[in-house]
């Protein structure tokens, strides 16, 4: 979460400062400076304002999921049976809790909500679909994905430079 509600606009050596970290996160100040044509005291204080300002959310490590032994992937559809606030908020809830959902989404148009499930295989899904879909009475239906192959993962955001 953003520690100050105000951000300063981004000009261009923020930009550049934000595309090289979000192809390598791991380089020095002294690195990143020569990347984006600055000097690395400049580069720090940038980055340690776009960390308070909230732009840069965390830093963190992708992982392969079948190196960790989560072989399945799924991306499922979930219909509300009813859309209360108070259900919405608590649907909410449940997947932030649970460890197997790697991304959630409200979404407009036939579903509710798209969520993105990683397990280690379909006996772990099932207990996954019986314990946080079917177990839910406010879930009208659901309809899952079971991804074959990852033909391009880049949780990048484009910056126009």
């Amino acid at each position: 979460m953003a520690k100050d509600t105000t951000r300063t606009p981004l000009d261009d050596l923020d930009r550049r400062i934000l595309a090289a970290l979000q192809e390598d996160n791991r380089l020095s100040f002294a690195e990143l400076a020569e990347r984006v044509a600055s000097s690395a005291a400049s580069c720090m204080r940038r980055v340690r304002r776009l960390r308070e300002e909230g732009v840069i959310l965390a830093d963190i490590a992708l992982v392969d999921p079948q190196a960790v032994g989560r072989s399945l992937t799924a991306v499922v559809n979930v219909e509300l049976e009813n859309e209360r606030i108070d259900l919405i908020d608590a649907f909410k809830r449940e997947m932030r809790s649970a460890p197997e959902v790697t991304q959630c989404y409200m979404v407009t148009g036939d579903a509710d909500f798209v969520i993105v499930v990683v397990v280690e295989d379909v006996t772990a899904f099932e207990t996954f679909t019986k314990q946080r879909l079917y177990a839910n009475p406010n879930i009208r239906k659901f309809r899952s994905m079971i991804m074959l192959d990852r033909v391009k993962f880049e949780p990048r955001v484009r910056l126009s430079l």
